[in-house]
């Protein structure tokens, strides 16, 4: 038992987090003897005030009183845990012969005033996540123990996958699944939207501006292409003068396309995509050739050795990143945690952001699912032993309630005084 707790624990004060049960128990009984003391005072100064003339009466009226009042809530706070003196008097041990009723009322309780969703999205706001975690991460230290966990996390998820239960999975899951529909539809829809969204434009400024370099390094391979296609009967002066002009014309077309966001041949490649994206989702011939081949890449034979290879390379490459602290892997991500930190501190929009999808998040989880997560309350009580359940609750909340005890003697004291009193004067 802690030696640092016990002031804590004393008459008045409350039990708070981190007490063991041993120190609820020992609280427990002194506050029982503090109670039980009161009334024997009450017995023992009613024994030696009975008959006594005078002002004794007052005392022993007082004292007979604050029997009565102690009897009773000890009768009463009893009552809620067991059956006082053990006898089967009714509408006591609420606790053993209720505690499903019990546990299903603060369940109810708990999700109707504590799980409700304004509560829970009022909470979130006020606590400010986006700015600590913010603090958190911009520091290196808490950048670094994120990754660190996560890298044990997956390296242990890693360790224990094997790489034919990976491909085994791979090819009944998303393969078969794959291959059992036709995905034509689908594919042309989606390049439907890509284009009307302009989304492709980045990849197409990307190919040009690699065709571009290519095409400057490459002038001599280019001119030899063309000129290797002559006729044997056309001069080398005008072969050469034919290879400099196409690589000419082919490198300034190129030029003005990367220049030139309207230059028709871009919105070439546009109706190109458009058309091929229609014709996947409504020509039949197209949908026919791409459904074929299709089939021939999900069935080749070497599909499977393919992903199994892959998934073997990646492995070994996330295994040997996750356990160097130093790989670039770790390195990364720990700057980027520590970019993601200092925008959620100096960035008001983002953290906003962030926050008001935390959220929507929590409310909708709360929302959904909040009666099933106040079901562990009603649960857990159901499989308590009726004594058991009676033993637990007393031992948190029967120290404070043997307070009633004690008022309820103070309390019949006076009552008692304050009726012998007007008795006397009215008599």
């Amino acid at each position: 038992m802690s030696t640092t707790r016990p002031p804590a624990l004393a008459l008045g004060e409350g039990i708070g987090d981190g007490v063991t049960d041993e120190e609820r128990r020992s609280a427990l009984r002194r506050m029982r003897l503090l109670a039980t003391g009161l009334l024997v005072v009450a017995a023992v100064v009613y024994a030696l005030t009975v008959g006594r003339a005078g002002g004794w009466g007052y005392v022993n009226a007082a004292a007979e009183a604050a029997m009565v009042g102690a009897v009773a809530d000890w009768f009463a706070v009893t009552a809620i845990f067991r059956h006082p003196l053990r006898l089967p008097i009714p509408h006591t041990a609420l606790i053993p012969r209720r505690k499903e009723a019990l546990g299903k009322s603060l369940e109810q309780f708990v999700a109707e005033n504590f799980l409700a969703e304004d509560v829970v999205r009022d909470k979130v706001q006020r606590a400010g996540i986006p700015r600590r975690v913010g603090s958190w991460l911009s520091d290196r230290g808490g950048s670094r123990r994120v990754v660190e966990e996560a890298s044990t996390i997956l390296t242990g998820a890693l360790g224990i996958l094997r790489d034919e239960e990976v491909t085994t999975v791979i090819d009944q899951v998303l393969v078969r699944r794959l291959a059992a529909q036709s995905w034509s539809p689908t594919l042309g829809r989606l390049l439907e939207e890509v284009v009307r969204d302009g989304t492709h434009h980045p990849v197409v400024d990307l190919t040009l501006i690699e065709v571009q370099t290519w095409l400057r390094r490459n002038e001599t391979l280019v001119r030899r292409l063309v000129t290797d296609r002559a006729p044997l009967w056309v001069p080398d002066w005008l072969n050469d003068r034919l290879g400099k002009r196409v690589y000419a014309e082919a490198q300034r077309w190129v030029d003005e396309m990367v220049d030139d966001r309207g230059h028709t041949g871009r919105k070439a490649i546009d109706d190109l995509l458009a058309r091929y994206a229609d014709a996947l989702q409504n020509d039949p011939d197209t949908r026919a050739k791409a459904d074929e081949f299709q089939q021939r890449l999900l069935s080749s034979p070497g599909l499977a050795d393919t992903v199994a290879g892959l998934w073997s390379s990646v492995r070994g490459f996330l295994l040997d990143a996750l356990s160097d602290p130093d790989s670039s892997l770790r390195v990364r991500s720990e700057e980027a945690l520590v970019d993601v930190g200092h925008r959620l501190v100096e960035d008001a929009a983002f953290a906003a952001r962030v926050e008001g999808h935390l959220t929507d998040a929590a409310g909708h989880v709360v929302r959904r699912f909040a009666p099933e997560l106040a079901t562990v309350i009603s649960d857990t009580v159901a499989r308590w032993d009726g004594d058991d359940a009676a033993r637990r609750i007393e031992l948190h909340v029967g120290r404070d309630l043997q307070f009633i005890r004690i008022n309820g003697t103070v309390v019949g004291g006076l009552v008692g005084l304050f009726i012998h009193t007007v008795t006397v004067l009215a008599s």
